[in-house]
């Protein structure tokens, strides 16, 4: 069995082969193994553990996407008002800057700790371990607004800040998976479910699984925030989205109407600044098409099997064969986004990023309403910390889907 099936069983994450056999010769290193077969025949459960903290993708930050936090603390008000406490789940947490944030901004909302219970799970057992000591170097605060550091950090050595104990304390962090996780024992459990850029991982199999434990652990008047590239799935997947804005907030379908839809005040939070957030060569905003751009020829008018095909594919890891069919696509069609689209999934997943970046940006001047080529864009120039383009291409992404929610 190879290291990528391997690792993609152990965490459902849809790990390239070049990043499955990179961490495999790295703990060879540090194992002394001189044959990767003979290595991944050896595997105990806790090298598989050093294996996968290798390819899991902790990377967060406080106050990322802060509408969600808005959206969170209106609705804990409105249960405490009627002395109902909320249960709240970040899966997957990182290093703990998403439960620490919510933290915070509920403390800043005038929210009593007593409202509100916060569970905190990764994959990543070295993740729990930094989220539970709490202390954030400089990468941690990229909000425009770090006045929240005054109130709630303790400057302990250099560019490093330790959390308070009080907000430490408030947040029970435990190593768990999602697709193992006991949903039995947690059936409709919990009111809010931060729930964001997991599913951007996993291919459609583990996808409708993910979403069918997330459903199974949010009760039925709950919401769910996502990352905005994933909206879709959840739509196709048994929920509807809220109308907050930025906040990608969902309910599931025919949910009782209990959860505040109006759209969240701009300013309530001191903490939480109004920009928009969430992995690095910086990326430039997209620059307008020129008036000169040859129309695409409607898809109809073309074979779309080979799309079809490259897609079956790289589903099954044979990307070069995937790139060959696209290829052989845009020979007969030259202006067909969707292959450009295509060919940058397959260079994302083969972990060659500036050439994704390139075919996704030919994909959105073919066609610029294309929502998933703007979200993954979106989410390559917040990798690369160009939060500018990020923002810009964000707000592309969502008024693109405000547009198909009106029709």
């Amino acid at each position: 069995m190879t290291a990528q099936t391997l690792l993609r069983r152990a965490t459902g994450l849809s790990v390239s082969k070049t990043v499955a056999e990179r961490a495999v010769h790295q703990r060879m290193e540090r194992t002394g193994h001189t044959d990767s077969e003979t290595y991944l025949q050896a595997l105990t459960p806790a090298e598989m553990t050093q294996l996968i903290e290798l390819v899991v993708v902790p990377e967060s930050w406080l106050f990322r996407d802060p509408q969600a936090f808005y959206a969170t603390v209106e609705l804990v008000r409105e249960r405490w008002a009627r002395g109902r406490r909320t249960h709240i789940l970040s899966i997957p947490c990182a290093g703990g800057e998403e439960p620490y944030s919510l933290a915070m901004a509920l403390r800043d909302g005038g929210v009593s700790a007593q409202a509100v219970s916060i569970d905190a799970y990764d994959l990543s057992p070295g993740c729990i371990e930094r989220a539970q000591a709490g202390v954030y170097g400089r990468n941690a605060f990229r909000a425009q607004d770090v006045a929240f550091r005054e109130r709630y950090f303790t400057h302990v050595a250099d560019d490093a800040y330790r959390i308070m104990d009080a907000l430490r304390q408030q947040v029970s962090f435990k190593q768990g998976n999602l697709l193992q996780f006991d949903t039995a024992s947690y059936s409709h459990h919990y009111d809010v479910i931060f729930c964001r850029n997991l599913l951007i991982y996993f291919d459609k199999p583990t996808t409708r699984a993910a979403i069918e434990k997330l459903s199974a652990l949010l009760a039925d008047d709950g919401m769910l925030l996502a990352g905005y590239a994933e909206v879709p799935a959840f739509c196709q997947n048994g929920f509807t989205p809220l109308q907050h804005r930025q906040a990608f907030a969902l309910k599931k379908d025919d949910a009782p109407a209990a959860i505040p839809a109006a759209s969240v005040p701009q300013r309530t939070l001191r903490s939480v600044p109004v920009t928009a957030r969430p992995i690095p060569v910086a990326t430039p905003a997209p620059a307008a098409p020129p008036r000169s751009r040859p129309v695409p020829v409607p898809a109809a008018a073309t074979p779309v099997d080979l799309l079809a095909e490259a897609r079956l594919l790289a589903d099954r890891g044979q990307l070069r064969e995937a790139g060959e069919k696209c290829h052989a696509h845009l020979a007969r069609t030259p202006e067909a986004a969707e292959a450009y689209f295509m060919l940058g999934i397959i260079n994302e997943l083969a972990g060659k990023m500036d050439l994704a970046d390139d075919y996704w940006r030919r994909c959105i001047y073919l066609q610029p309403d294309h929502y998933d080529a703007l979200c993954h864009l979106a989410l390559l120039a917040e990798r690369n910390g160009n939060s500018t383009a990020a923002a810009t291409l964000k707000a592309r992404a969502a008024r693109v889907y405000q547009r198909r929610q009106a029709t």
